[in-house]
Order: structure tokens, then sequence, then C-alpha cells
């Protein structure tokens, strides 16, 4: 992993993991909408692509007791607060957490699976990745084929008054919208075969993109 990411990410997490699921939840919309709309069968395997504290993955591990979980992240801060959610939460068995770029996911070298995966998720996540294009093709590539990718994130159809300052306080986080995202993944889906649904939230403040391979 470049040290240079790595590096950025530690910096950036290495405190506000402690405090990360507290204050996020008054403004990452969207995710608890995903984790309901997902109806794995028992056997299924979910990987979660910037997968933080392990907060979805802890919560899909509770509704789905016969799944397989697992969660790729950048910030080995970041995984230490997962890891130890995971163990207090006694899902060790069913929640594997791998430090790795989002570009550089391969199901059989990170988590030494031989099959790819029957579900991926990515909750505001892509916002802050610069290669994200390469990230949505390596998740649909790690993706069996009828399976599903489900992106939440930021969108940035809001109010003249409150695209300045949203804007601005989003980038202090490294955060850009990609509202461009949604019409990459219907060319996509036109050229492949692919089906989309794209809803939006809260009047165009965040999306929940689901792809269906």
């Amino acid at each position: 992993m470049p040290s240079d990411v790595a590096a950025a990410m530690d910096r950036m997490y290495r405190h506000q993991r402690h405090v990360y699921d507290l204050t996020r939840k008054f403004y990452l919309f969207g995710r608890d909408r995903l984790i309901a709309s997902l109806a794995p069968e028992p056997g299924d395997r979910l990987l979660e692509i910037g997968c933080g504290t392990a907060r979805n993955l802890i919560r899909l591990a509770h509704r789905h007791p016969g799944i397989a979980l697992y969660g790729i992240d950048a910030s080995v801060e970041m995984l230490k607060t997962a890891d130890a959610a995971i163990d207090r939460a006694g899902l060790r068995e069913r929640i594997a957490t791998r430090r790795c770029l989002a570009e550089r996911l391969d199901a059989k070298a990170t988590f030494d699976i031989d099959q790819p995966f029957d579900g991926v998720m990515c909750c505001y996540a892509l916002s802050m990745m610069k290669a994200w294009p390469t990230v949505i093709e390596g998740a649909l590539a790690n993706l069996k084929p009828g399976g599903r990718l489900d992106i939440v994130d930021f969108w940035n159809d809001w109010p003249g008054w409150a695209r300045g300052p949203l804007a601005a306080w989003l980038s202090l986080f490294d955060v850009t919208p990609r509202p461009e995202l949604a019409e990459r993944l219907r060319q996509r889906a036109a050229r492949r075969g692919g089906h989309l649904t794209v809803a939006r939230l809260l009047g165009g403040y965040a999306f929940h993109i689901t792809y269906w391979k």
C-alpha cells in the first residue's frame, strides 16, 4: 500500500475513529436504508469497501446470521476500532477485515476466497477516493454474475444557498461528491446488460445506487 495514502488515512482517523459513529450518524444518511434493502441468502458472502468502524457489517451480521461478511479499509487506525467492535460483538468468526486499497481489491489475494462476492457495498467512501472509477470496476470484477453493488454517497443537488458551505465543509474531510457516478453506471449497464436503480435521498443530499451485474 502506498505510504502516502495509508499515512493520510491514518492521520485523519487516528483520533476521529473514537467518535466517528457518534458524529457521523447526523449526516451519513442512507446507510440503514441500504442495510434494510438487502436480502442475502444463507451462505452468501458480502463485502464492504471502506468499512470504517465495521458499524454496517455488525448490523448486517445481526440481521442475517447465515451470511459471511468482509470489510476492507485503507486505514489501520480505523481497523483497530473495527476489530475491537467485532470482537465485542462476538462476531470474529463471521466478519473478516483487511487493510487494503479499494482499487487493489482481489477476493483471492485479499481474503483467500476462491469465489466472487454475492454482494458489495460502499457507503460514503467513493467520495474520498480519487480512483473511484477503478474502484467501481474492481468491485464489479469481484462480484458474481447476478450479484449486486450498492453505493450510498453524497450527491450535490443541494439548494444554491447551501452548495458552497456544504462543499467547503466536506472538503475539510477530503470529500468530493461524485454526481457523475450514477451516469457512469447507467452507461455501463446499457453496454453490458446490467440493471440500475438510483434513489435520491433527502431531496438530493445523497443517493442510493444499486447495480445488478
